[in-house]
């Protein structure tokens, strides 16, 4: 698939072009458009879904698309109504699962170690938003308590849209805790589910503030909106 993030080469200084290694195999963007528009109907007949917010999606340029984390299926609920190519920044350890792992590079999730910095993942998602693409984050980094209750946020989303210069949308997802408690093998059918969309915003840094205490600074602030609306 063309598009940010996706080509095998690059150009060096004298022109020509130096391989940086294969990407993962990505599904093309029709196929991807395709899927989201069956998953968002499937979604309607599984449970009594409601999008709120979705005039706040820019469909263009770069973002960084920040949520709380709930279930398994967050990322497939929060990108039915954005009608764009998404990256998705998702749990290392989950690529190693069988037919998931796969099924998640082919839909544009790329691997994270949260418990660690992860250049490889920050430097991929960097050049995806400054050719203008859409970033998924989970700042939790796994999913929330299962009474639906946010854990702490990590501060990589701040960071990357710092350094990226682009605007934060935040989005709550609320009662998917309902729907696929932790410890439970499969969800719930029939119940409801709300994805709410806030407005997008820029990160500040202040005069004098360093890059660390501004991300911890707006970190605090993106929690803040998200769990506003739960």
């Amino acid at each position: 698939m063309n598009g940010p993030g996706t080509g095998l080469a690059r150009s060096s200084e004298n022109g020509r072009r130096t391989a940086r290694g294969p990407e993962p195999y990505i599904l093309p963007a029709w196929a991807l458009e395709l899927l989201r528009r069956t998953a968002g109907l499937i979604f309607s007949l599984l449970w009594r879904i409601r999008y709120t917010g979705t005039e706040h999606i820019p469909q263009s340029g770069r973002l960084v698309i920040a949520a709380n984390h709930q279930t398994y299926i967050d990322p497939f609920w929060l990108a039915v109504p954005i009608e764009r190519p998404l990256r998705f920044l998702a749990w290392d350890v989950s690529f190693s699962w069988p037919v998931v792992g796969r099924l998640m590079r082919w839909l544009g999730a790329w691997p994270l170690q949260v418990e660690r910095s992860d250049p490889r993942a920050i430097r991929r998602s960097l050049q995806w938003l400054r050719r203008g693409g859409a970033l998924v984050i989970f700042p939790e980094g796994g999913r929330a308590h299962p009474d639906g209750a946010m854990d702490e946020f990590k501060a990589g989303a701040a960071r990357i849209a710092l350094e990226a210069g682009a605007p934060v949308l935040p989005v709550t997802i609320r009662g998917g805790h309902k729907i696929w408690p932790r410890g439970w093998r499969f969800p719930r059918f029939a119940r409801r589910i709300e994805i709410i969309y806030h407005t997008p915003y820029y990160l500040r840094q202040l005069p004098g503030e360093d890059t660390r205490a501004c991300a911890r600074r707006e970190t605090e602030r993106l929690a803040r909106i998200i769990e506003s609306a739960l």
